[in-house]
């Protein structure tokens, strides 16, 4: 399984980006995708995650201003970021579960103050 992810970029604080992240290869059934980021000087964090069915978790730290959804058919998942902040600024990896742990390659995103 290949991840592609796309979208980020840079924004002024208080921007919006939406993430994409697309799984082709041996597709299977996929269980849960989700989103990370690793910031310069800090080890990588949990951002937001989606099960199969729609079932979602978020970070304490973008609760409220991130949003992550899923169209299973297009085997894609997405992460829209609103009033985005400096501290956002990363570089965000997809993964995805399917018996095995994938990952992407990363977008990066730069919030601007």
């Amino acid at each position: 399984v290949q991840l592609q992810a796309s979208g980020g970029g840079s924004v002024q604080a208080g921007g919006s980006l939406r993430l994409s992240c697309i799984a082709s290869g041996r597709i299977f059934n996929i269980k849960d995708m989700a989103w990370y980021r690793l910031a310069p000087g800090k080890q990588r964090e949990f951002v937001a995650r989606i099960s199969s069915g729609g079932v979602t978790n978020y970070a304490d730290s973008v609760k409220g201003r991130f949003s992550i959804s899923r169209d299973n058919a297009k085997n894609t998942v997405y992460l829209q970021m609103t009033s985005l902040k400096p501290e956002d600024t990363a570089v965000y990896y997809c993964r995805a579960d399917q018996g095995y742990t994938y990952w992407g390659q990363g977008t990066l995103v730069t919030v601007s103050s």
